[in-house]
């Protein structure tokens, strides 16, 4: 988790304490004992979009959701472990960044983006009219059985037109969210890592973690709201330790 969410969940109990302590010292205590969090740089290509599958257009360019099961974004991942590389396939809502189905695979295989779909669908229940289903043009999520399990549930298609990440952005950024603050760590010390260890990190990541995208709720939070949430973005000078926190 990074160093402005942990302060906002930290800070109560530090007031109740009666400890002074600020964001920029916290900063300072965990870069002095090593605890920030390093971005990864991604380094494994699981797209493949070069097949006869329908691709479909991008219908979300300039749409901001304003409540949840209006947009879902899904993606896929890798994960190093000690056995080889994982596959995580990721479905999420874009209002509130609750992640609503996964799936941990041994490979690409499109029957694995299908049972992440197929999970998600199990929350939602009924079809929810206007419902919008985006990814990037993979393989995967051009399968006909994938994109008829969307049509049975009326959900529209949506894809990226080109290969650039930020098309498919809150995606990747949960991608990156849940390998550098929970994964990496909990696949490091688990020689087998099965999808009952990713439910609970699943479970961590919507019921703790604040967003500043969604007015510091959890996304478990903001998957019961509607309305404009409000963004708790803010430009910080850079520390003499120059990490992406």
């Amino acid at each position: 988790m990074g160093t402005r969410k942990l302060y906002h969940l930290l800070k109560p109990d530090l007031e109740m304490l009666g400890i002074k302590m600020g964001r920029d010292a916290l900063f300072d205590l965990l870069s002095i004992e090593g605890m920030l969090v390093r971005k990864r740089r991604r380094q494994h290509i699981t797209t493949n979009s070069h097949h006869w599958y329908r691709k479909y257009p991008n219908l979300i360019q300039g749409f901001i959701p304003s409540g949840p099961n209006q947009l879902w974004v899904s993606d896929i991942t890798y994960l190093k472990t000690h056995s080889g590389f994982r596959y995580l396939f990721l479905l999420t809502d874009a209002y509130s960044k609750k992640i609503l189905g996964y799936h941990l695979a041994i490979d690409l295989d499109s029957t694995h983006a299908v049972a992440c779909l197929q999970r998600a669908l199990k929350s939602l229940g009924q079809p929810v009219a206007g419902l919008i289903h985006h990814s990037d043009r993979g393989i995967q999520y051009c399968s006909k059985e994938y994109v008829n399990l969307l049509q049975d549930y009326q959900i529209q298609v949506s894809m990226t037109e080109n290969s650039n990440p930020r098309d498919n952005a809150i995606a990747e950024r949960i991608n990156g969210i849940l390998k550098d603050e929970y994964l990496h760590l909990e696949v490091s010390k688990n020689i087998i890592f099965t999808n009952s260890q990713l439910e609970k990190t699943i479970n961590k990541y919507n019921n703790k973690r604040p967003h500043l995208s969604c007015n510091m709720l959890t996304p478990e939070q903001a998957h019961l709201r509607s309305g404009t949430l409000k963004k708790r973005w803010k430009t910080y000078y850079k520390k003499q330790v120059n990490l992406n926190v």
